[in-house]
Order: C-alpha cells, then sequence, then structure tokens
C-alpha cells in the first residue's frame, strides 16, 4: 500500500513541475549537452534548485557562487535579486565578472539559516524580483517544500548555496531528502593554459547535475561563465556525451 502511494505522489509532483514548466519557462544553458539532460530543455523557473561546492569549495561556496551568477545574470536582467547570507563575504567583483552585475544586488544579513530561510519565503512572494538566493548549511526538508510551493506560486526562482562548516554537516545534508528540482555541484578544476599566454589559464569546472526531477543526473567538465554569463563545455570534450553520475537513492518525503 504504502509504495503506491508514494508512486502516485511522486506522479503528482512529476504533473505539478511540468505545470509549473509550461506557465514559468526554463532558462536554457545554450550549451545542448546540457540542456538535453534537463527536462523543457533548462533550468525550470518558478522552483527551486539545490547548488553547492567540491571539496574544499563546500565551505566558502565560492565556484558555486559563479556559476550561480552566470545563471543570474542571464535570468531577467532588468530586475533585482535578492541574496540572503549570514557572513559577509559576498565579493562583488567577482560576480561582475560572471555577468552579475552587484546593483541588481538586494542583500539581506541574516542571523542564521532559520533566519535565511524566512527572508527567502518572504522573497519569493515578490514578483517584481529575478530570483532568491539563500547561503544555507541546514535546509530542513520542510523548509524546502515551502521554499519550492513559494517558488511555484509567484514564478520566482530559488536557490539554495550549500555552505558547510564541518564535514559532518555536510555529510548529513547530502543525505537528507529535498524538494529542490535539481540539485548541482560544482568543483574548480586545474585551469587550461591558452595559446601564446604564458601564466594565464581558461578556469574549468566540474558540473555535476546530481539530481533532477525528470531529467538524467550527468556531469560535464565546463569552461567556466563568461562576462554574459554563459558557459561552454570544454572543447576537447564538447563532441563526448555527458558522464553519467551515479543516482542518489530516492527516499521517501514525509
Amino acid at each position: 500500500m504504502k509504495s503506491m502511494e508514494l508512486a502516485g505522489l511522486r506522479e503528482r509532483v512529476a504533473t505539478l513541475a511540468g505545470e509549473t514548466r509550461a506557465r514559468c519557462g526554463v532558462l536554457p544553458f545554450a550549451e545542448s549537452a546540457l540542456d538535453h539532460a534537463l527536462p523543457g530543455g533548462g533550468l525550470a523557473l518558478g522552483a527551486l534548485h539545490e547548488v553547492c561546492g567540491g571539496g574544499g569549495d563546500e565551505e566558502d561556496g565560492a565556484v558555486a557562487a559563479a556559476f550561480l551568477a552566470g545563471l543570474l545574470a542571464r535570468l531577467a536582467p532588468s530586475r533585482p535579486v535578492l541574496w540572503c547570507l549570514t557572513g559577509d563575504d559576498l565579493y562583488g567583483p567577482g560576480l561582475a565578472a560572471c555577468g552579475l552585475p552587484p546593483r541588481r544586488l538586494l542583500r539581506v544579513r541574516a542571523r542564521d539559516d532559520r533566519t535565511v530561510l524566512e527572508a527567502m519565503e518572504d522573497g519569493l512572494r515578490v514578483p517584481a524580483l529575478a530570483a532568491v538566493v539563500g547561503e544555507v548549511g541546514t535546509l530542513p526538508l520542510t523548509a524546502s517544500r515551502r521554499l519550492q510551493l513559494a517558488a511555484g506560486a509567484s514564478g520566482v526562482t530559488a536557490f539554495a548555496l550549500r555552505r558547510w562548516r564541518t564535514g559532518a554537516q555536510a555529510d548529513a545534508a547530502r543525505e537528507a531528502p529535498m524538494a529542490a528540482a535539481t540539485r548541482w555541484r560544482v568543483s574548480a578544476l586545474p585551469s587550461r593554459s591558452l595559446a601564446g599566454e604564458p601564466g594565464i589559464g581558461r578556469a574549468l569546472w566540474r558540473a555535476e547535475l546530481l539530481r533532477c526531477r525528470g531529467g538524467v543526473p550527468a556531469q560535464w567538465i565546463l569552461e567556466a561563465c563568461d562576462a554574459t554569463g554563459h558557459v561552454a563545455v570544454a572543447a576537447e570534450l564538447a563532441d563526448r556525451a555527458p558522464a553519467a553520475v551515479r543516482r542518489e537513492p530516492l527516499r521517501a518525503a514525509g
């Protein structure tokens, strides 16, 4: 009986996700290797997405923030972005290099993760915003559901930028069920030298689509986003199929 109920719930979630995509649309990466792995050919708008770093970047989130900045640069560029965080290390010039000028940011400095989540939920009720970003270590299932519902209701896209202070916190978060439409991990790789430019290299990222509702988990080696916010599959890998990512076990929500 429980398995039938769970199957029905998953079918209902998939239906709602499809309805939201039809109403709010998607944000294409304009890179076929990535867009083919995502339902509708791009990142679902009006939904919650989770992004984290890899290795040492799990704590500072610099590469994950740069990846997000590239997405936000192309998402309703005339509208502001609400960015909620507990620290004071958001680096404006770095975001601008990825196409997100600081003048578009409305920054909320919160006391703790709980306050960040509250500010995100409030922001998602404001249709004038392009998106809402929240830097959090702890994101309970119930809170992620609330953010997903709020994003679907308003059409404003939500991004949870995960930053974990300890290995134990990171391990627990990876195993926790999540209501986000996608879960990404973005890690820095050694840069690639540019011909004729000694000492200067092209920044490379490993982007892993760990979970995708209705899509296919995969990973790519990308050239870091440029000043327009676009990423590209590294030239030597452009003709290869995306590498598969081990599927994380589905866990019952509730």
